[in-house]
């Protein structure tokens, strides 16, 4: 990836955030055509991403274009984080998400007044979660709801057994860093948002998809629900006739990733048509 970047001489730098002795790595993006400090969108994974990935769904360069940075990182639990760092996920993302924001305040090219947040499937956790007790951020968005990683795991367990897909339960233990099924059970009930979404005041965007088989559309319509301190709160459910419709709209990511990044542009004084 990194060999391509340069050859291609993309709008794309690697960075490092320091954190807890080791660090976070990330895909700055610059907004084109901007002079003096811009807003920013940092960009999380959900439990199988990277941030490479991310990048080449395209958000990036589609909020460059309207006026607005990014920042794609590698969370615990995911990417180089977990691979490289050891790092393994946590439920209390604000931990990390403050660690990134920090380190984005004392940068000259970026509004410490306008970082927002977006994540994306089990992002669609993290994100509201860290925006709710990390009041820096400017707004955020979930790209694919994740109200209740609990429930979905404890009806996969009830369903599936061990077997939901290859090593699904091996994976999401190594992720979490369980000692055991029993240890990332427990894990897992901390993973929610109920009780949690009142503590929003900033803009918020929840988008899902109509047809999603892995995050029932219910729990989409949860976490809006629970927004109710957001002054700019919306749902955007994606249907088959539109695309986009399955799990965080990855049947079509172009169409959801654009109206994200109109969104986004418009919340935080980007550019807009």
């Amino acid at each position: 990836f990194a060999r391509g970047i340069a050859l291609a001489q993309e709008n794309c730098e690697r960075v490092e955030i320091p954190y807890e002795g080791s660090h976070i790595s990330g895909l700055l993006v610059r907004a084109a055509g901007v002079e003096g400090p811009t807003p920013l969108l940092v960009q999380v994974n959900g439990l199988d991403s990277t941030k490479e990935m991310k990048y080449r769904v395209g958000l990036p360069a589609w909020l460059a274009k309207r006026g607005v940075s990014s920042l794609v990182i590698d969370q615990p639990g995911s990417g180089e984080a977990l691979r490289l760092q050891g790092l393994t996920a946590r439920y209390d993302c604000e931990h990390w998400a403050s660690r990134v924001v920090d380190w984005l305040e004392a940068r000259s090219d970026v509004d410490p007044k306008r970082i927002g947040l977006e994540g994306v499937s089990l992002g669609g956790y993290y994100c509201p979660r860290a925006v709710a007790f990390e009041p820096r951020f400017a707004c955020g968005v979930a790209w694919g709801a994740n109200h209740d990683w609990r429930d979905v795991q404890k009806k996969r367990l009830q369903k599936e057994g061990n077997f939901p897909v290859p090593h699904y339960w091996a994976h999401v233990r190594w992720v979490w860093g369980a000692r055991d099924q029993d240890d990332f059970m427990r894990i897992a009930e901390q993973v929610h948002l109920d009780g949690i979404l009142d503590r929003i005041k900033v803009p918020f965007l929840v988008t899902h998809g109509e047809k999603d088989s892995q995050i029932p559309l219910h729990w989409a319509e949860r976490t809006y629900e629970q927004l109710v301190n957001s002054p700019k709160r919306e749902l955007k459910i994606f249907t088959e006739r539109e695309g986009g419709a399955q799990h965080a709209s990855f049947d079509n990511s172009i169409n959801a990733g654009h109206y994200i990044a109109d969104w986004v542009a418009e919340t935080l004084g980007g550019r807009v048509a």
